[in-house]
Parts: structure tokens; sequence; C-alpha cells
């Protein structure tokens, strides 16, 4: 027999341990010593996770045929190095059930220890010393639950660690599964927890904000660390802002980041201007967010958070070609984020492709069931494509995990609307109007819904010319304001409250709504100037389509005239017409052939 061969099928632990020893010249008296026990450690500190995994999988495979192979320590840590590969791939399931058998095997471990009386030679042990943390241990199995969406048994693993032996990132990711939970009382405490251990721990202060914990006692937190380090001054500052984000005040929010941004320190960060393009969105003020977004864009190229929303902005304004390579752009820099499939979503949607936007929407709460863009988006795609009450649940949702995000609560009371349920819509719009407070925004919700009711009208009318008066350029009041007077008929007095609007800015909707105005008042040539400007600016708007399209069908007399001189001097006008019809013939081909590309 070959002697590779015998040394194989001697399972004793002495040729064991010669098989696996290393060649010589190396240091041969502490090659001596190791085992293939330090040859998988070693192995998986390397990050060889592939060979960690075949090595100890036929390790174990031995140990199980004969339980005398190897030490029951050495066991525990064949079991923590195999279950890490497998955690390393991606398989969570298996990895947990490898993790809890390395567990059983350490509680075994440690009675027999117990048992065991010490001897005056058994000195301790390299391998002894060196044997995986079992809170560490205990961590990654709350991370493959995570991942399994099995927050409750990641709670329960973290939840048998004892307070003392809680490490910061054991108590980052406690504070946040609470969170998740609404267990907002043991959050905070694990919020305050890390920070007490690392009070430069920014996203544990957000954590703490988000929970209502007023910015001065989470700022007294890190007030020694500001004192004593250098160039910290800002973060007073940073957390004061931060505390006006989380209470919903985003004009004061925007004021301090600005402050914060124009510091020539904190000049161009990514971080502050994804904030204020996402504060600026929330105020409705989506010129100034789509500029801040592209800011960012040029200064990160790799940018991803805060997408989703930017994708959002273009689309509503119709540049679906600008949303269709953000998200080409974004699925390169990857695809296990939720922003590019909201962003895809979103050129779905706004290309009246609901289904796959549901779809896109779906798999981008698969991701990140935190995403409140993507809840959005597939809460609208269910409500236009009738199923309102599905889309009710989602944007519940949204507004669970955005309570100061007026949006969620837009699409809402867009459902209760679109179900006849005016009195829950009135009842949500009252809610937030106390709650975040009478701005522009709130009272023009207020109205729209107002506006459904006969019998509200003239209180639409007040809220609106309040939210006018606040803020004469947002389009949303501008919109309903125009919609109450053409139901009144007050022509002319749209006409001027449209162009005053349109006058330091340039939308779609509002041309639009001006040109049927015009239509109105028998201003057609002008009307016609304004259905194209807001094609040009969103070419698919339906609406600004077919009111070009039924004014080319209504011609004006004085159009009519100018065909009859025409004709009359042409003569018979056979030749004339013969021309007319095969131009006619070829524009009729040109629009055939758009349509089908459709």
């Amino acid at each position: 027999m070959d002697p590779g061969e015998a040394a194989i099928l001697d399972s004793s632990p002495t040729s064991f341990s010669r098989l696996f020893a290393l060649p010589q010249p190396l240091s041969a008296a502490f090659l001596g010593r190791m085992n293939v026990i330090d040859h998988v450690r070693d192995m998986a500190a390397a990050g060889l996770h592939s060979n960690v995994r075949l090595l100890s999988s036929l390790l174990l495979t031995m140990s199980n045929n004969n339980p005398e192979l190897f030490s029951p320590s050495q066991k525990y840590q064949l079991l923590v190095y195999h279950a890490d590969s497998l955690f390393h791939d991606k398989e969570y399931r298996n990895a947990v059930s490898k993790y809890t058998m390395a567990l059983q095997q350490k509680k075994a471990l440690s009675k027999t220890s117990k048992v065991r009386p010490s001897t005056g030679n058994s000195a301790s042990t390299p391998q002894s010393q060196c044997l995986p943390s079992e809170i560490e241990v205990k961590y990654k199995m709350a991370e493959c639950y995570t991942m399994l969406k099995q927050d409750k048994d990641a709670i329960a693993i973290l939840d048998g660690i004892p307070s003392r032996q809680r490490t910061p990132k054991i108590n980052m990711m406690l504070a946040n599964l609470y969170k998740k939970a609404g267990q907002e009382r043991p959050s905070v405490t694990s919020y305050k927890e890390v920070l007490r251990q690392c009070p430069l721990a920014l996203d544990a202060i957000l954590g703490l904000l988000s929970l209502s914990v007023k910015g001065a006692e989470v700022a007294s937190m890190t007030m020694n660390v500001i004192q004593t380090v250098p160039n910290l001054d800002w973060l007073s500052v940073w957390i004061k802002a931060y505390a006006f984000v989380h209470v919903g005040d985003n004009s004061r929010a925007i004021n301090t980041i600005c402050s914060l941004e124009k510091k020539s320190l904190l000049r161009d960060n990514v971080d502050l201007l994804g904030s204020l393009a996402d504060l600026y969105f929330r105020a409705g003020d989506n010129k100034n967010s789509v500029l801040k977004f592209e800011q960012a864009q040029m200064l990160d190229p790799y940018l991803i958070k805060g997408m989703d929303v930017y994708g959002y902005l273009l689309a509503r304004e119709g540049r679906l070609e600008d949303v269709e390579n953000l998200g080409c752009r974004l699925f390169n820099i990857s695809d296990q984020h939720a922003e590019p499939w909201v962003v895809s979503g979103c050129h779905s949607f706004y290309s009246k492709r609901y289904s796959r936007a549901l779809y896109l929407g779906a798999k981008a709460i698969q991701l990140n069931s935190n995403s409140v863009q993507a809840l959005l988006l597939k809460g609208a795609a269910l409500r236009n494509m009738g199923r309102v009450q599905e889309a009710i649940i989602h944007f519940r949702e949204a507004i669970r995990l955005a309570p100061c995000r007026l949006d969620c609560y837009e699409g809402l009371i867009e459902c209760y609307l679109a179900s006849n349920s005016i009195r829950e819509a009135m009842v949500m719009a009252n809610n937030v109007y106390k709650t975040l407070g009478a701005n522009a925004q709130t009272l023009t919700l207020l109205a729209t819904v107002c506006l459904e009711d006969p019998v509200t009208q003239e209180k639409a009318k007040t809220l609106l010319d309040k939210a006018l008066t606040q803020r004469p350029d947002y389009i949303k009041a501008v919109v309903k304001k125009a919609e109450l007077l053409s139901r009144e008929q007050k022509y002319e007095d749209g006409i001027a409250l449209l162009r005053n609007a349109l006058a330091n800015q340039s939308d779609c909707v509002l041309h639009r709504i001006l040109g049927d105005f015009l239509v109105a008042v028998n201003e057609y040539q002008e009307a016609m100037d304004q259905y194209s400007i807001a094609l040009s600016l969103d070419p698919n708007d339906q609406k600004s389509l077919e009111g070009m399209q039924k004014m080319e069908k209504e011609e004006s007399p004085t159009d009519a005239t100018q065909e009859e001189d025409v004709d009359d001097m042409e003569g018979s006008g056979e030749e004339g017409d013969l021309e007319g019809s095969d131009s006619e013939a070829a524009q009729w081909a040109d629009q055939e052939q758009w349509f089908g590309m459709q």
C-alpha cells in the first residue's frame, strides 16, 4: 500500500497531525506544533472562505465517523469556521444550523471544563486561547436571521447576551431591530448604549432623533468628545439640523444644513447635499431638490442613496429618457439596493405600464422593506390598477416609516378619494394639518379634500388663498386654485393666476391648464403655443396632446376664410388638392409609424 494512503486510512490523531504538517525549512519548531485546526483558522483569517468550506466539511465528516479524532474545542472551532464560510456564501439558513451546533458544542465544552480538575501540568494551549467568541457567533446568527427576514429570532438571540457583554455593534443591531418592531423604549436604550461606548456614532444619533429624543439631550451625550477632540465644532450644529429634520421643520433644517454646507471644511459633502435635496423635496421645492441631487451626483458618480427620489422627480417632469439612463447607471453600480428598482419602476409608472411598476416596486421592497419610495411606488401602481385596498396598506406602512413626509399622506388620501371615502380623507387631511402645521403643503392637501364636497367649496377657496399667500409659486396650490376657478368659469382670473405662477418657473401642467383657459376665451393661437410648451417639457403628456389635436380639428373662422381665398385664386384647385392629399397621406403615415412604436 502506498504510504500516503496508509496515512489517510490511519485515523489516529497522531498520524492525522503528521499528514497536515507543513513542509520543513520554515521555523520547524513552530510548524511542528501546528495541527489541521490551526491551518483552517489561518485560512479563515486570510479570507480563503471557499477553501475553509471544503476542508472543514471533510474534517467534520471525519469527526462524526471517529468522535475521538478531535477534542471538543477543536470541533467547536471547525463548526464555527464552516458556518462562517456558509455565511460568506449567503447560505444563511445552513449557516444558522451550523452556528447552533457550534453553540451546543461550546455548551458541552464549558460543562466538561468545569467537571475536569485542572492539573499543574495543563498549561493553557494557544488553541484554547484562540477559540472563536461565543458572543460573535450569536451576532453572526442574528445577521443570518435578519437576512432571512426573521427579526424576532434575531432579537431573541441577541437578547440572550448579557448587557455587560454586548459590544457596540450588538447594541446597534438590537436598536435597529427594536425600532423596526415598534419597541421604542428598548431601542432608545440600545442607541444610548452605543453612544456611551462610541460617542461619534452618527447613525445612532440619527436613530435617537428619529425616536423623538430631544436634540439637546443627544448633544449632551457627545459634549465631552466635542470639547476634547479638535475640529468637531460642527457636530452640535449637525445634531441640531437633523433634530429639525425629524420633527418635520423643513425650513429650519434647510437653513441649518446650508450653514454647515457653506463652511469651508464641509463644503461639497455628498451626504449633506443629499439631505438638502431630500429636504427641498419634502418642502415641495422640486426645482432646488433636483439641482442638489445633480450636484451630489456629479461629486460622487457612484452615489445610490436618494437616487430613488431623484428618479421620481425626473419622471414627474416627463424626463423619461433621463430616468431610463439613471436606472441603467444604478443597476451597473449595484442591483442589491432598492434604488435602481424604484427608478426603473418610476419609468414604467409614468409610461403607464402599471403592472411592471408594481413588480419593480415589490422587488425593491424585497431588497429593503424600509424603502419609503418603493412603498409609494407600489401603492400608486396598485391604486391605478384599481386595487385600492391593497394600495392603502402600502401607504399606511410608508406613513409609519416616514411620519413627516407629506407625500405618504397624499397617496393615502388619494386612495380614500378614489374609493369615495371622503369622510376618511377629511379626517386624515385634518390630522396632517394639525400634526405637520399650517404650511402651503398641508393647506393645499386639506383644500384638495374640501374640493370633493360641494358643501366645503368656500372653505377650499380660503385654504388655497392662504397657501398661495405663503408660497405663490407652489404648483399644487396653483393647480387646485385653477381647478376651482374653472368650475366657477372665471377664466380671466385663472389666466392671471397661471401667468403669475409661470413668471419664474416652467411646468408642463401649468402650461397645459393655461392653454385650456385660453381656449375657453377664444385665444386659440396662444393656447396652441402653451400646449406646445407643455409637450416640449413632457412629450408624454396626453392631455396637452389631446388639447392640441382638438384645436386642429376645430378650425377657427379666420382659417376657413383664408382657405376659401386660396381656392378662388387657384381656380379649380385640382392640382392643389392632389398635392394636399399627398402631404396629408405622408403626415398620417408618419403618425401611424409613431403610434406603432409606442
